[in-house]
């Protein structure tokens, strides 16, 4: 059969043709300005519509910004003004052993006793093993814990939105890993849908979307890769207020010491010693335990200071600046 000669011509595009394509293009343009983007998978994803703010039209109610106490040094470290700020997300990290549940658990028992709702979700210790942990430190039995390893079969998610709807000034979760873990295994889900649940959650109570319309401040110990490297997304990390850790001193590892790596409320690479003890008086915090009392005058108060240097000097009476 003969082929047939190629002119060359292309047969002119019809007038419906032309219609359907350009239908189809204004389609797509508008999809993209509704923000419906592409993702692996071509699987539609909606992204949330832009909005600018102008911070001088925001509103918050003052009460919002009052800080909980301790009443103890470590207030200076979260915040400018002293103690913990509402409405935050603080991952705590540090060595293996150095104490991150014992100080955590500290700040939670000196808060109850101001007065505040504190709730302590642990993943990792059950009720025999906070048992002995309570008979060396009593101050910790007043806080209210949730033990979600004993919800596994129950969905350790539905119990953690159940719990903290009730409200709470502070939620510490021991540890983040586990939470995830189990949230993970349990609804077969990604790790990753894990922590954005997660994420999202304490995102959630932060903005006071509880029974009690309770600005939820979080904090989370978190584990690290063996070079210390703190684990998790980048979502964790923008929502993290602050990144609290712990320590051993490597010139003297008999002592350890808290300090911010981050801290959008506070200072940060200030060091606070610490030393733990049995009974009611847990923790005790000293500022003075770094190498320099110059660089404690820089830091701290001249009052502290002072106080410093008249132990120093064998005195409580003596003023070392008083000239006589």
């Amino acid at each position: 059969m003969a082929r047939k000669e190629n002119l060359g011509i292309r047969k002119p595009m019809s007038d419906e043709t032309k219609k359907n394509i350009s239908e189809s293009i204004k389609k797509k343009a508008s999809k993209k300005r509704e923000g419906v983007v592409a993702t692996n998978g071509n699987i539609p994803r909606r992204r949330r519509s832009l909005e600018l703010i102008k911070m001088r039209d925001q509103i918050f109610d003052p009460s919002l910004f009052v800080t909980m106490s301790t009443g103890k040094l470590i207030d200076k470290l979260f915040t400018i003004e002293g103690g913990l700020p509402k409405a935050t997300n603080y991952i705590l990290v540090g060595d293996p052993g150095v104490g991150k549940s014992t100080v955590a658990l500290d700040i939670l028992a000196d808060l109850v006793n101001q007065g505040f709702k504190c709730i302590y979700i642990s993943a990792e210790m059950t009720r025999i093993d906070l048992h002995k942990y309570v008979e060396r430190y009593p101050k910790f039995g007043d806080i209210d814990v949730l033990f979600l390893g004993e919800y596994i079969d129950d969905n350790p998610k539905l119990i953690m939105e159940e719990i903290l709807y009730l409200g709470y000034d502070i939620a510490l979760i021991d540890s983040f890993a586990e939470v995830q873990s189990d949230v993970k295994e349990t609804n077969g889900i990604s790790t990753n849908a894990a922590e954005k649940w997660l994420v999202d959650l304490m995102l959630l109570h932060n903005g006071g979307n509880n029974k009690t319309k309770t600005n939820t401040m979080f904090l989370a110990i978190q584990q690290v890769t063996k070079s210390g490297v703190f684990v998790g997304s980048n979502k964790l990390k923008h929502n993290t207020t602050g990144m609290l850790e712990m320590r051993f001193d490597e010139d003297n590892p008999a002592n350890s010491y808290i300090h911010f790596t981050k801290n959008r409320r506070g200072p940060i690479n200030k060091k606070i010693y610490f030393s733990i003890k049995e009974g009611d008086n847990v923790l005790y915090y000293d500022h003075t335990a770094s190498p320099s009392l110059l660089e404690n005058l820089l830091e701290n108060s001249l009052a502290d200071f002072i106080e410093q240097a008249e132990k120093i000097a064998g005195s409580s009476k003596k003023n070392p600046f008083k000239i006589d």
